[in-house]
């Protein structure tokens, strides 16, 4: 009696309250249908429609809309349905009555699609890692991974991509990872024996994230080259690819490689995937600096990107202007970011390039300097300093860092006069690699148009071909007899 009263004081709140369910499960039976059809109609294309529209429905889902659904798509007392009402908290007596009275207005299918008993696993799992119950998310994907291995239908194939990947997210999420990557790999075997190629990218990208999460780069690697290669079915699916394939060429000291792929990562990611575009950035940045480039200033000023890239920016001010004793600093400041990215080990590499860059600048100003001065201006801490720079020098000096000699006589170090840069092969090559830029870019967008099938073809009839062989013949004919004729 005291709901009722309160119901009929304050009547507007109530209805929008209402409302929001109704709808949120309607529309989960528009996508139930639209998966039944596709079912049906063997279309891949509804199938893919709706889980497009189960992520933008994510945020509405409660225990009752998912409890009423799987009352709705489920037949109850099955074995499907027991088990994934038990993940589900029961609802109140308020929200069963509106979901009763919503349920009345559309009647479950007739018969229960395997897409339909997979997509139901699938919201499910969705909600429970959204509600943080991640042990209870892992028990939920290893049963719908084990109901997958029955099922070998092309329809299931988008839904299943999703909980491979929630699957291995919600081990991620309780740090035990490892345990599934024998499952990842028959997996991906499975998938690969199927032709399932959206499966077999989706699972690939899991394995390359399981191996790098322990560093395990070398195996990550011998994977990757052996896994079969086709044209890339999701966006998605490809960035993440390329990301992987950038930290894996960055270990291998494969920087040139490393970078293409980085950047191409960040520039085909979402506008969206926010996090992920950062954490392309900030290996990018590393590499490049590695490469001995300077990263322009625009990088560190992306919307939403300044404050998490602002330790690479110091970083980077460190590394451009050659200062040891500020590297290190910056290397202490941020060793808790740093380690957390999992690049202090790339940053550590960059000593040498500081030290580089330092003694450039001092080659650049001064036309003859002794060694001495060299450590001091590099600040080499060490029990011999002069015999650490002359060491660092000739090093610079043989790799073409700098154009100097050293006059071992007097213990200094003599620069060279600068030419015309113009006068070199630098410009050509600088105008070669960006021309092959280009063009590799107009290539990947001709291949990625989308034409329809068969449209410069028209499908003849078998009259029409036998009526064109006829006039073929006839032709021939008469060019016989002119023949003829003209003897």
């Amino acid at each position: 009696m005291t709901q009722d009263v309160e119901m009929k004081d304050n009547q507007t709140p109530t209805q929008s309250v209402v409302s929001a369910p109704t709808s949120t499960l309607q529309n989960l039976k528009e996508i139930a249908a639209l998966i039944d059809t596709g079912s049906y109609t063997k279309e891949v294309r509804r199938i893919a429609r709706a889980v497009r529209l189960t992520v933008g429905l994510r945020r509405k889902l409660t225990g009752s809309v998912i409890s009423s659904f799987l009352d709705f798509a489920l037949v109850p007392g099955s074995e499907a349905h027991t088990r994934l009402s038990s993940f589900v908290p029961k609802s109140d007596e308020h929200d069963m009555e509106v979901d009763t009275a919503s349920s009345n207005s559309q009647a479950p299918p007739k018969h229960l699609p395997a897409e339909l008993e997979i997509y139901c696993y699938f919201i499910v799992l969705l909600f429970l890692i959204d509600q943080k119950k991640y042990n209870e998310a892992k028990v939920c994907s290893t049963a719908s991974i084990a109901r997958l291995k029955s099922v070998n239908r092309r329809t299931v194939d988008v839904i299943a991509s999703k909980l491979y990947f929630y699957y291995s997210l919600s081990y991620e999420l309780t740090n035990d990872l490892a345990e599934i990557r024998s499952t990842l790999l028959a997996l991906h075997h499975s998938a690969t024996l199927r032709h399932d190629e959206l499966g077999q990218e989706t699972l690939l990208n899991l394995l390359l994230r399981n191996y790098l999460q322990y560093n395990l780069y070398d195996q990550a690697e011998k994977l990757r080259s052996k896994a079969p290669r086709f044209e890339a079915h999701s966006n998605q699916q490809f960035c993440r690819y390329l990301f992987y394939l950038g930290k894996i060429r960055t270990i291998q000291l494969e920087y040139t490689d490393a970078k293409e792929s980085l950047l191409q990562a960040a520039r085909k990611a979402p506008v969206a995937s926010l996090g992920f575009r950062i954490q392309c950035n900030k290996w990018a940045i590393i590499v490049r600096l590695l490469l001995g480039e300077i990263p322009e200033r625009s990088i560190f000023t992306q919307k939403g990107m300044e404050k998490t890239l602002r330790p690479y920016f110091e970083l980077t001010n460190a590394v451009r202007i050659g200062d040891l004793e500020l590297f290190g600093k910056i290397q202490e400041k941020f060793a808790k970011t740093f380690a957390e990215d999992r690049t202090h080990n790339l940053i550590v590499r960059l000593r040498h390039n500081v030290i580089r860059t330092g003694l450039r600048n001092i080659s650049i100003s001064y036309s003859r300097i002794s060694l001495q001065d060299v450590a001091q201006k590099l600040r080499l801490n060490s029990a011999n300093p002069v015999a650490d720079a002359e060491s660092i020098v000739a090093k610079a000096i043989r790799d073409g860092a700098i154009d100097a000699t050293i006059d071992h006589k007097n213990g200094c170090m003599v620069s060279k006069e600068t030419g015309d840069i113009y006068s070199t092969n630098e410009p050509q090559t600088a105008f070669n690699s960006r021309i092959a830029f280009c063009l590799n870019m107009h290539n990947e967008a001709v291949r990625a148009l989308r034409f329809p099938p068969n449209t410069h073809r028209e499908k003849e009839s078998e009259e029409k071909r036998r009526e064109m062989k006829q006039q073929e013949e006839e032709l021939a004919k008469y060019m016989a007899e002119e023949d003829d004729d003209d003897f």
